[in-house]
C-alpha cells in the first residue's frame, strides 16, 4: 500500500515522513513528498538529519518520478539539498554505485530543458556533488 504524504510543517514531521518513506523504500511516495515540498525549505526541514540513505532515496525518486515531468523542480531540489547541513560529509561517503545513481539524474537533467537552469548551472552543481 502506497504511503500517503502531506506537506510537512516542520523538521520533525519531515523526518517522520522521510523515515517512513525510506523504511519502505517507497520512491513513489518520496517523489510525492518532494513534489509538495518547497525545495527552498529542504535545508531547514532536513535540519542535521541528512544521511546517505536519505540522499539516495531522494535522488532515485527525483530520477524515476520527477525529473522527466518537471526537470526544473528536480534541479531545485538538487540545488537546495546541497545546502543542507552534513551534505558535504554525506556526499564524501557515497560509494561508487551511489555516485553513478547521482550521475544518472544529472544526465537526465542535461538531456531535458528547463528555464530554471542552464548546462553551466548543472556543471557547477555536479562539482558540488563530486561527480
Amino acid at each position: 500500500e502506497k504511503l500517503r504524504v502531506s506537506e510537512p510543517s516542520n523538521a520533525y514531521d519531515f523526518g517522520q515522513i522521510t523515515n517512513a518513506v525510506n523504511a519502505n523504500k517507497d520512491k513513489a511516495a518520496c517523489a510525492d513528498l518532494l513534489t509538495i515540498t518547497d525545495p527552498k525549505k529542504m535545508p531547514v526541514l532536513l535540519s542535521n538529519k541528512l544521511e546517505g540513505e536519505i540522499l539516495l532515496i531522494f535522488i532515485q525518486s527525483l530520477e524515476h518520478y520527477v525529473a522527466r515531468k518537471d526537470p526544473g523542480l528536480a534541479y531545485q531540489h538538487l540545488f537546495y539539498l546541497s545546502k543542507a547541513e552534513r551534505f558535504k560529509v554525506v556526499v564524501a561517503l557515497l560509494s561508487k554505485n551511489e555516485k553513478e545513481e547521482v550521475q544518472k539524474l544529472f544526465d537526465l537533467l542535461s538531456e531535458s530543458r528547463s528555464d530554471q537552469y542552464s548546462l553551466e548551472d548543472l556543471e557547477s552543481l555536479k562539482k558540488v556533488y563530486e561527480i
